[in-house]
């Protein structure tokens, strides 16, 4: 499955950096959401990427906005990247793929490596924006720019 413009995010419950049980249900449907997924902690490239959502993390609360961040990597793990990086929103372990899968991010480097993609999502739950690049410093800027423009359109 492809999730592509305009559909509904689908259903998940995944364990977040503190090991507890979060429900997408919790913020779908009442505010947009920036849903990233990337590789792996520590790493440099989502290190950066990790620091930009956080850096950037109060222009998106201002508009109402909430930032997801998704990888493979243990609750322990994530936690400790929350910890040493300070990130202030919420980092969610998917140890199976499973959502990574029905996002339909797909993997790169001859599958070796997870897809690095980000999504934004409106506060209805439905896909405005999707973005797809191994480069980790340009998603907080398509990021920002889909949230404005759909704070600009309510």
């Amino acid at each position: 499955m492809i999730l592509k413009i305009g559909d509904k995010v689908p259903h998940f419950n995944l364990p977040d950096q503190k090991g507890e049980d979060f429900d997408i249900n919790s913020v779908l449907g009442s505010k947009p959401l920036v849903i990233y997924f990337y590789p792996k902690n520590f790493t440099p490239g989502c290190t950066k990427e990790a620091c930009s959502f956080r850096d950037s993390y109060e222009d998106f609360k201002q508009m109402g906005a909430e930032v997801i961040g998704i990888s493979s990597d243990s609750s322990n793990s994530h936690s400790r990247f929350v910890e040493r990086y300070e990130l202030p929103y919420i980092m969610l372990s998917d140890s199976n793929g499973k959502v990574r899968k029905q996002f339909g991010v797909k993997s790169e480097l001859l599958g070796l490596i997870p897809g690095r993609e980000t999504f934004v999502v409106d506060k209805e739950g439905i896909l405005v924006m999707r973005y797809n690049s191994m480069k980790a410093t340009t998603h907080i800027n398509k990021a920002l720019g889909a949230v404005k423009k759909l704070i600009n359109e309510q």
